[in-house]
């Protein structure tokens, strides 16, 4: 499913150059869940970043579903992401004066979806994730662990087939964060690929493959016993 090779993403700082990525190799089978752990300013979310087509790469090549996404324009980019990929980060990144459901119904809304589809939609993920109660409170009305489960929705109503998490846990007490990682988990098991970025060894130690970051470069590549 992914394939990049000798992919390097520099960044200048002042007259430095700081090697964000440094020549990394990665091939990644549709379905895996695998955890990117390592030290702070080791690469892992720039990793994730290219991954997920939010940044691009100085050097080297990716490949998506055997296609070469490398020198695509913006818009085709943007294009890919609504439809192939979706994304969960540490601190939501909901709209603030939007209710949950309108928060979830964005991304099919930018994608073109016609209106009956995305209410249709919207209440299934609603009722899956155990928010149909709180369709109509805004972000500040919801505790870190139903603001997760909003932002998991957002990211999977358009039905991507990568899930790209990047400290999902980070901000939520231990109760609300085994909660959002077994929804991650029940959505690799239908068949999504997960990758998920993280700090915690116990949740990497979850994942079927643990990738080891240092520097930009990939360390170690593992396989993890299966939870």
């Amino acid at each position: 499913m992914i394939t990049l090779s000798g992919a390097t993403r520099d960044f200048v700082v002042g007259e430095q150059t700081v090697h964000a990525l440094n020549d990394v190799n990665l091939e990644v089978d549709a379905g895996e869940y695998i955890a990117i752990v390592g030290p702070s300013g080791s690469g892992k979310s720039t990793l994730l970043n290219a991954i997920g087509l939010l940044d691009r790469l100085s050097k080297g090549t990716y490949r998506l579903e055997d296609h070469d996404v490398t020198g695509l324009s913006n818009d085709e980019l943007a294009q890919i992401r609504r439809e192939k990929i979706g994304f969960v980060f540490q601190f939501f990144h909901l709209i603030p004066r939007l209710t949950a459901a309108r928060n979830i119904e964005l991304p099919l809304t930018l994608a073109g979806i016609d209106p009956a589809e995305r209410a249709s939609r919207v209440a299934a993920v609603l009722k899956d994730y155990g928010l149909a109660d709180r369709s109509q409170h805004r972000p500040d009305q919801l505790s870190g662990g139903q603001r997760q489960r909003v932002a998991i929705a957002r990211a999977t109503v358009t039905r991507p087939r990568l899930l790209l998490a990047d400290e999902p846990t980070g901000n939520l007490d231990r109760a609300s964060g085994n909660e959002v990682v077994h929804i991650l988990e029940r959505l690799n098991d239908d068949g999504i690929t997960l990758l998920m970025v993280t700090h915690d060894p116990d949740l990497a130690n979850r994942a079927r493959r643990k990738i080891r970051m240092v520097d930009g470069a990939i360390e170690s590549d593992t396989q993890v016993t299966a939870r």
